[in-house]
């Protein structure tokens, strides 16, 4: 049975709005609903101050749209995007006299020292964050991702992929994975595991080829959800494949947790160098260290001559690193059966674990460790100096 827009808004009809007053939909608080292969994707918008504490609104919104018959899932999150239902001004409700559950402490971090990074929130059981980002799209950052994540779980690290790409996701297809995932306790959800590691896409959530019409706010929204509502587990370093770009994700993830660092991915060719320095910049301008720039399809070697030709030049990402004091941390070559190998779900580290390219992420998954290592010393070795 397909679930159609009206029997939505039908039912957030009988879900009252914030301090019981009116509904959600006379009130104006619900935005564009999306639906796709019998899930349904919505925001309901909340002065920004008052987000946390509405947070039983947006459980109850999706607890009612969940009973509708043919809803298999639903994904409601909160956003400030607008004003609207004359709540700028509704005054707090009371402070409920129940005793707040007790919080589990979160684990200590080696690379965020008390006192840095103000306003950003661990991620219980995540030991390291890691953005793997580029300036623009094309460059091969996803799959270059992926491999840094097997080349850190070979060195025997326990680690996770979170695909941040709202509106295009990679990591399904790159680790050959499909399926819904299940929850802990109706909200949490369970990753999906692919060659030892744990995942987490929208990808999951919706078809391949369903385009995601969302906003900004609402991207921001289920980012966090997506990183914070995961039952991740223990994990050494959790790898996250940032959108091409500059954008709101990148903003999201660079204010909303201490990252250890982020790792650059351009081609040689000055038009994505260009790009590639952007990116440097915007994670310079929000004290997230840099732990480097890898060359992607750095140069290509002709299987059958064994002749060597660089298609988008060479060096110009080890030369925009030296220019730029930031460690470079290897190239990749073009080779036909990455991107095979890639495409059949089966990156190439794992297929080919003794070969030359799988040996080159190895190499990079080393450096980029010991960045993160050497960027925990440095911001260990003094105390932080905060000016309020």
């Amino acid at each position: 049975m397909s679930v159609t827009e009206q029997q939505v808004i039908d039912v957030l009809r009988t879900v009252k709005g914030p301090d019981f007053e009116g509904d959600l939909v006379s009130l104006g608080l619900v935005s564009e609903i999306f639906i796709a292969d019998s899930k349904v994707f919505f925001s309901i918008t909340v002065p920004a101050a008052r987000a946390k504490e509405l947070e039983p609104l947006r459980t109850a919104a999706e607890r009612a749209v969940k009973t509708i018959p043919g809803v298999a899932s639903a994904v409601v999150v909160l956003t400030a995007e607008k004003k609207g239902g004359g709540m700028e001004n509704a005054p707090p409700p009371p402070r409920p006299t129940a005793p707040a559950r007790p919080q589990p402490a979160a684990p200590a971090r080696h690379h965020a020292p008390s006192g840095q990074q103000p306003g950003r929130r661990d991620v219980p059981g995540i030991r390291s964050i890691i953005a793997v980002a580029s300036g623009k799209g094309g460059v091969g950052k996803s799959t270059t991702a992926v491999n840094l994540a097997l080349g850190l779980q070979a060195l025997g690290l326990k680690v996770g992929v979170l695909d941040a790409d709202i509106y295009g996701p990679s990591m399904p297809r790159l680790l050959g994975l499909s399926g819904k995932p299940e929850t802990v306790d109706g909200r949490t959800m369970k990753p999906l595991e692919g060659h030892g590691l744990k995942v987490m896409s929208i990808g999951f959530l919706v078809e391949e080829e369903t385009p995601m019409i969302w906003r900004g706010p609402m991207v921001m929204s289920a980012l966090t959800q997506m990183l914070r509502e995961v039952a991740w587990g223990e994990l050494d370093v959790l790898v996250v494949d940032m959108p091409p770009g500059t954008g709101d994700a990148q903003l999201t993830m660079a204010q909303q947790v201490p990252l250890a660092g982020a790792v650059i991915v351009s081609t040689p060719q000055d038009l994505a160098l260009i790009d590639a320095r952007k990116g440097l910049n915007m994670f310079k301008k929000v004290d997230v260290p840099l732990l480097g720039i890898i060359e992607n399809m750095s140069y290509f070697v002709a299987p059958d001559t064994g002749t060597r030709y660089d298609i988008f030049g060479h060096g110009g990402a080890q030369r925009e690193a030296n220019r730029l004091g930031v460690p470079f941390l290897g190239e990749v070559p073009l080779v036909m059966a990455i991107r095979e190998l890639s495409d059949a779900g089966t990156p190439i580290t794992v297929a080919e674990p003794t070969g030359p390219q799988a040996e080159a992420y190895r190499a990079i998954a080393a450096k980029v460790l010991q960045q993160m290592e050497a960027s925990t010393a440095a911001q260990g070795a003094a105390p932080a100096i905060v000016f309020e």
